[in-house]
């Protein structure tokens, strides 16, 4: 092994007993949340010495990133989950290339994926993006709206929806960023009593996962404390 992968060996293994630690103190057990890697900005050489150490799924903002490196990859048998905001126009690709689009957050992109979804003769793994942060930076559907979201996409048999998904507000005020995450949990638990089967909560990043861990996250989405600054 070169240095690089010494190194994002080391990074992956402190980053997995950081979940661990988190699922421990907040009583859960840690095979309950997975890990996805966010490899965006990264190159393939990374993805390829990241999937050396075993891991095989990541997580891409972008579909150009996502168009490269699964060409570039095109030999690893590699899951690839879209989780930056997504425009229709690019619905093509993400039907061609994707496993997973983690931020599902309106209709008009619910329709783009199943139409080129029939056309490939697949299905999709979705999150709904939903905004539980005030900023206006953040994208994703409104609280309010989600139950009626949620009924409208039972008509698109190609999206098997599978949870929700949400980025916190940047704050050092710990109670305001668990407060995020604990409104997710809220809104999947009153959709799961309505008849809706939403087993995943992806929500927590690099600088607020046990926060997320705590609040009954399924899914952390760990960019730099894996592979490092950008």
């Amino acid at each position: 092994m070169g240095e690089a992968t010494d190194t994002l060996a080391a990074r992956w293994a402190e980053v997995r007993a950081r979940v661990d630690a988190a699922c421990r103190a907040a009583g859960r057990d840690p095979a309950d949340v997975a890990i996805l890697p966010v490899s965006k900005t990264f190159p393939p050489e990374v993805v390829r010495e990241a999937a050396a150490l075993g891991l095989s799924r990541f997580g891409e903002n972008k579909v150009q990133e996502l168009r490269e490196k699964t060409a570039a990859l095109a030999d690893l048998p590699l899951d690839w989950a879209l989780i930056g905001h997504l425009q229709t126009n690019k619905a093509r690709d993400v039907a061609r290339l994707a496993s997973e689009v983690q931020s599902l957050d309106r209709l008009e992109l619910a329709d783009a994926l199943h139409r080129r979804l029939k056309v490939e003769g697949r299905t999709l793994d979705v999150l709904v993006q939903v905004k539980t942060s005030p900023e206006e930076s953040k994208h994703g559907l409104a609280p309010d709206e989600l139950p009626a979201f949620l009924d409208r996409l039972r008509d698109y048999p190609t999206l098997r929806v599978r949870g929700l998904m949400t980025m916190a507000v940047q704050s050092d005020d710990a109670e305001a960023v668990r407060a995020c995450f604990r409104l997710l949990r809220e809104l999947r638990d009153a959709a799961v009593r309505r008849g809706h089967a939403l087993p995943r909560l992806s929500m927590g990043m690099s600088g607020d996962f046990p926060l997320a861990i705590a609040e009954g996250a399924t899914e952390v989405r760990i960019g730099t404390a894996i592979f490092g600054r950008r």
